[in-house]
């Protein structure tokens, strides 16, 4: 085994491209809709998952809450969710899912079907259920960074 950091043995870089390509494809299907299938999956999950704070949603997707909060301007400049006050803690607001959303969803789901019978039917289907398997595996793995020396770490005190 190499330790050299040769791209073609980068996990990382291997699941950027693969990511960047079938986001690439699911975009075109949902393009007619004025939706990017990250937009698709965000209006998606709320309307399967009801209302949810900002932080729920994102670690639900797996996004950091800035990437989210740049996924979710034009969604509500759109009018497909809008943040509302949460009726059990009017200090926090909950992202929902309004009435053009799920109407937009709804227009939307053939073509994001569309997208994935057509890349079951080039990848496989039995290939693209363990594909799916194997990510959320992926994703369930928990990926500690090693922790960086602190900027005074190693600097004797007076």
């Amino acid at each position: 085994m190499h330790d050299d950091p040769a791209p073609e043995r980068c996990n990382a870089l291997a699941l950027r491209q693969a990511t960047r390509h079938v986001s690439q494809f699911y975009d075109q299907h949902l393009a007619a809709f004025g939706l990017k299938g990250t937009q698709f999956s965000i209006v998606a999950k709320l309307t399967r998952g009801g209302p949810r704070s900002i932080n729920d949603l994102a670690r639900d997707l797996v996004m950091d809450r800035t990437t989210l909060g740049r996924n979710l301007r034009p969604l509500e400049r759109s009018g497909l969710v809008s943040l509302k006050v949460d009726p059990d803690d009017r200090r926090s607001r909950r992202l929902v899912v309004t009435e053009l959303g799920r109407t937009l969803l709804e227009q939307a789901r053939p073509a994001w079907q569309a997208a994935q019978l057509q890349f079951e039917k080039s990848f496989g289907r039995d290939e693209s259920a363990a594909l799916r398997a194997l990510l959320r595996t992926v994703t369930k793995t928990r990926l500690a960074a090693p922790r960086r020396p602190s900027a005074t770490s190693g600097m004797e005190k007076d």
